[in-house]
């Protein structure tokens, strides 16, 4: 890649965003912890430094090595890095004496001035710092400010170092995006050529020259990422592609064979094993949420094994992986590590199995797996289907787990999602389930009392499941899918709706 900027992650909540902002301006760039620079900077054309929950006046406050970058590539400095290149370079930060946090306004721009063509004094901006900087570096220049910060941007002259207070990457600062084009496009001279099509034709052909003949084993999940890596895989080499879909009994309604159909007609070499039985035998008895993940998760890698081993001379392991994980695995704040995020994704298996790993989309963002789908003309119902949950089912059935159990749920759960379909909400909703409580209610139908189950039904919007809020569904479709549940579904005698928000919620209920 070398049409390419880096981002040095300070471990600021935003850093993704700014390499989301990067890529929807067609910019491929890489996020790397402050202290981990790759040895070779020459494929990196501009660099942005993103913020930190740290202080550049503590003992503690990350301190890159940036001899090789300031002065020598296009820089972009934001709200910690602006701070950090002050205090360090001849500047002066200290507490700030007035709120800087949340929205604020450009009361200055200096004139003519390329960084902020096309924006004008008012435009608003989103500020998050506790510090702020009294003087500037040396050689530098205020380009900006507002009317609490006097130093809200500012860039070295004779450098095309350039340092702002504000997040350009958040909602919120009205006039981010094109900032951030300004200084990519216009200063540092990046070409926009990071495209969906540009990604596939690198991406094949880097596979074939990885790979060659060998075989490799995937397996699917029946999501957005197994199968945008499995379509990848086979454009790069065909017939060499084994894909391995795992009935595990906890799938919705009739999925298996929906989801086996859907892939013979796109011409992937699948095999369907249906080891649903295996899975519910394992998990009888257990109610423990997180047993019944590692339970689920044990049996996949068993199972997932034994199919593997009917492949002769398999020699690479393909797996869904996606930039977010890639990210979280090596934080720059020391944050959690790598896990099992789960059981369809075969984390851990490499080990186990001795297989090599292959991961097609571990430089993509969700939104861009979407995009990169469309374009190898990946239905829109494979691309746009709701996330779901590894363990399936099982976590969304409270307590142990009976085919009865699940029974009970998969009717529920397909009379509300295609009810979302029918009535045009399934889009508008990033995720639906229904959960099947462990409680019993009273209720009456015709003249008999009844004691029976309760299930709650879920529905939320988010953009990438870290936080979601609920949805706000017309009363007239919880009206029709309450009573649809109730009189088709035996068993059930009451429905909730779930308004909880992520966070303090989760998402699903175990």
């Amino acid at each position: 890649m070398q049409n390419n900027v880096l981002i040095l992650d300070f471990g600021s909540q935003y850093t993704q965003l700014i390499a989301r902002r990067v890529r929807e301006l067609n910019i491929f760039c890489e996020i790397k912890p402050y202290n981990k620079l790759p040895e070779d900077l020459s494929s990196y054309k501009a660099v942005i430094l993103s913020g930190s929950p740290f202080s550049v006046r503590s003992d503690d406050a990350p301190h890159p090595d940036l001899s090789e970058i300031k002065g020598k590539k296009p820089l972009l400095a934001v709200c910690y890095g602006a701070q950090y290149l002050a205090h360090f370079n001849g500047g002066n930060v200290a507490p700030s004496n007035t709120r800087e946090y949340g929205r604020a306004k450009l009361s200055y721009i200096r004139e003519e001035e390329p960084f902020f063509l096309g924006i004008a004094e008012g435009s608003q901006v989103w500020m998050s710092h506790s510090d702020t900087i009294q003087k500037l570096p040396e050689n530098a220049v205020v380009l900006a400010s507002t009317h609490d910060v006097q130093h809200a941007a500012y860039k070295i002259e004779n450098e095309d170092t350039y340092a702002i207070q504000f997040h350009p990457e958040v909602y919120h600062t009205v006039d981010g995006k094109k900032l951030l084009e300004n200084f990519l496009v216009d200063i540092a001279g990046l070409e926009q050529t990071w495209t969906p099509d540009a990604f596939v034709d690198i991406t094949v052909a880097e596979l074939k020259r990885k790979i060659g003949n060998d075989k490799v084993i995937l397996g699917l999940s029946g999501g957005v990422d197994s199968t945008v890596a499995a379509v990848l895989l086979h454009k790069a080499i065909g017939k060499h592609l084994h894909c391995i879909f795992v009935n595990n009994g906890l799938l919705r309604k009739n999925e298996f064979q929906d989801v086996l159909d859907q892939y013979e007609h796109m011409g992937l070499n699948v095999k369907g094993v249906d080891a649903s039985a295996r899975f519910l035998d394992a998990l009888k008895g257990e109610s423990d949420p997180e047993k019944k993940r590692k339970i689920i998760g044990r049996v996949f890698i068993e199972v997932f094994d034994d199919e593997a081993h009917t492949v002769e001379d398999a020699k690479w392991l393909a797996q869904g992986t996606i930039y977010p994980d890639v990210i979280e695995s090596v934080s720059a704040t020391g944050g959690p590590s790598a896990t099992i995020k789960s059981h369809h994704n075969v984390g851990g298996l490499p080990d186990f199995m001795k297989l090599k790993v292959v991961e097609p989309l571990k430089m993509l963002f969700k939104d861009e797996v979407r995009r990169v789908g469309k374009s190898m003309a990946i239905g829109d119902e494979r691309l746009g289907r709701h996330p779901f949950p590894g363990p399936g089912l099982a976590i969304r059935i409270l307590g142990d787990i009976t085919p009865e159990k699940v029974a009970i749920l998969q009717e529920v759960d397909h009379i509300f999602i295609k009810g979302l379909k029918d009535w045009g909400l399934y889009d508008e909703v990033w995720q639906a389930g229904a959960m099947l409580l462990p409680v019993n209610s009273v209720g009456v139908m015709g003249d008999e009392r009844t004691y029976e189950k309760c299930v709650a039904l879920r529905a939320v919007e988010s953009t990438d499941g870290m936080t979601a809020d609920w949805v706000n569904l017309p009363y007239e479709f919880l009206q029709k899918t309450s009573n649809d549940i109730i009189n088709k579904v035996p068993g059930v005698n009451r429905v909730v709706y779930d308004i909880s928000s992520k966070p303090p919620a989760t998402i699903e209920w175990e």
